[in-house]
């Protein structure tokens, strides 16, 4: 308790939480354009950043870019307290009895790997809420176009069947059962898999939109639904982390020594060279974001495409008694990869490598210049 009433400890920890909550602000519509991509892409289609811009204008406002803004700060700030806490008392550990608090480069790569599992437990129920409301933000725009159709054709209906009053639930069920799948699909069975509510004849689940809230979503869904996608959240967490930090710490390294170069009498240990730049920092955060991004984005599209389904807690049941197998390589199945997905694993690239660049330089950019006046 004394540690936590330290005023230094509790200004870093206000100056990490600003900036988290500055950088969050700053890329969420980065984010959002990415996850919509991930989500509303498939193997013979692809969205444009044009589309998704429309979509969520049309169906949400100017202001539809930042729905789940809330719910993503509270994810990105709980995984950078858990990713870099965690990583600084490993890397601690790693350096402890060493005269110069020397730390290789593979030790910071293990480091980060380690973190992994913690930074994914700890913030995806926060990702779940978030890339709901990401969703919901452009999925009015579907349900209006149903909702025409279904006008449309219900005089025809009425001619066709007297005294018949149609009815607008069970018209969506009977639309959305029969067009999940086409007529002459070539592997019929392995598609029907995919859609387990066709095989028991319980319906189509609901949308996306339709749930709303997190008590509605623990209603339908269990409270496992809480950590759907851990297994890609893991893999994509230990990714990043291990090489976010490898990256950062070989660029800290390389700026150590150049700095070095010209100092007379040359420094013992790096601890005499003193600290860099918060600008050269904040641009080496920036890069490590980028390629840690390139390298884990295939699991952060599993993950978002997984969130973004609704599964009730009775299709659940039936996967559980039937011991439902995925499909899909032991690797696939190990990490949440699913089959149906390699084509679009790499969709939405070129937008996350910009947001976690930008976001990791803000971040680190605005906790230097936080601890700065606040010190």
């Amino acid at each position: 308790m004394e540690f936590l009433k330290n005023p230094i400890f509790a200004t870093h920890a206000v100056a990490a939480a600003g900036s988290a909550a500055f950088g969050t602000t700053l890329t969420h519509p980065i984010d959002t354009l990415k996850a919509l991509i991930q989500v509303g892409t498939g193997p013979s289609q692809q969205l444009g950043i044009a589309q998704v811009l429309e979509k969520v204008r049309s169906a949400a406002g100017p202001f539809g870019l930042y729905s789940g803004l809330g719910w993503s700060t509270l994810a990105t700030v709980s995984s950078l307290g858990a990713r870099f806490g965690a990583y600084e008392l490993l890397t601690a550990y790693c350096k402890d009895g060493r005269v110069d608090d020397y730390l290789y480069v593979s030790e910071a790569f293990l480091s980060g790997l380690a973190v992994g599992p913690i930074e994914a437990l700890v913030s995806t129920p926060f990702e779940l809420f978030k890339i709901r409301a990401q969703v919901t933000s452009s999925s009015h725009l579907s349900n209006n176009t149903s909702l025409r159709a279904f006008q449309s054709t219900a005089p025809t209906i009425s001619k066709l069947l007297r005294g018949y009053t149609p009815d607008k639930t069970a018209w969506e069920q009977s639309i959305g059962l029969l067009s999940a799948l086409p007529s002459k699909h070539p592997d019929l069975a392995n598609a029907l898999k995919e859609y387990p509510w066709m095989m028991t004849g319980t319906g189509r689940p609901p949308f996306v939109y339709e749930i709303k809230g997190p008590s509605n979503i623990i209603s339908l869904e269990g409270w496992q639904t809480l950590w759907r996608g851990i297994r890609s959240g893991i893999a994509r967490d230990s990714i990043f982390g291990g090489v976010f930090f490898s990256t950062w710490h070989f660029i800290h390294i390389a700026m150590l020594d150049w700095k070095a170069v010209d100092m007379d009498p040359p420094p013992r240990t790096k601890e005499d060279i003193g600290p860099t730049s918060p600008l050269a920092s904040s641009l080496a955060a920036g890069f490590s974001g980028v390629v840690a991004a390139a390298a884990s984005h295939c699991f952060d599209t599993a993950k978002t495409r997984s969130q973004a389904i609704v599964v009730p807690k009775y299709i659940s049941m039936e996967r559980r008694l039937l011991r439902w197998k995925p499909l899909g390589l032991w690797i696939e199945r190990f990490t949440g990869l699913s089959p149906a997905d390699r084509k679009i694993l790499f969709r939405g690239l070129w937008l996350r490598m910009a947001r976690s660049g930008l976001a990791s330089f803000s971040v680190v950019g605005c906790y230097y210049f936080a601890v700065d006046h606040l010190i």
